[in-house]
């Protein structure tokens, strides 16, 4: 992986701890799949498993209580 896609999908995934840091977990949803669209027009497979994973796994979630 070259260091420009490195940094745009870390800078995604940065994105995402932000929006989970203040109990947004729709829009981190939404910048996930970003991340695996991104990833798959990349042809990067492995990465944009990685990001469903990460999709999953939030979305089984309960949603915060307020």
């Amino acid at each position: 992986m070259d260091a420009a896609k490195g940094q745009r999908y870390a800078r995604l995934f940065r994105k995402v701890g932000t929006f989970l840091g203040k109990g947004n977990i729709a829009r981190a949803v939404e910048v996930l799949k970003e991340g695996q669209e991104l990833a798959q027009t990349q042809g990067d497979l492995a990465m944009a498993r990685r990001f469903g994973d990460e999709i999953e796994r939030l979305s089984a979630q309960p949603p915060p209580r307020n």
